[in-house]
């Protein structure tokens, strides 16, 4: 394992499947993220406006690396639905060289028609 400090995952919510698939090409096209994983069927409980809410949601994995964070964020609130969308990111601690090169070499790329 490798020293990661330089790599995040971030954390997004969509309200839906299609949502989230769409949030995904965006991202990727823009190679702001290596990979992202959707993960549907969580059920989220917060407040919203001084009211206790809950909703069926999908979560979205994506790894990339913090240098793109700005960007990335900027592509999440454009495109998604929520008013204040959950996007929050952790720095990896320690990763595979080979997958910490991977992240390098994807998101190192031009923009593409995914």
């Amino acid at each position: 394992m490798e020293e990661a400090s330089d790599y995040s995952i971030v954390w997004v919510t969509a309200p839906d499947l299609k949502v989230a698939r769409d949030l995904v090409k965006e991202v990727l096209a823009l190679h702001l993220a290596a990979c992202a994983k959707i993960i549907p069927g969580i059920e989220s409980h917060y407040w919203w406006q001084s009211q206790l809410e809950s909703a069926s949601e999908c979560q979205i994995v994506f790894k990339t690396r913090k240098a793109l964070m700005a960007a990335l964020g900027e592509v999440i609130q454009a495109h998604h639905p929520y008013e204040v969308p959950e996007c929050v990111s952790v720095a990896m601690q320690e990763g595979l060289p080979s997958y910490l090169q991977w992240i390098d070499q994807e998101t190192d790329q031009p923009p593409t028609n995914a």
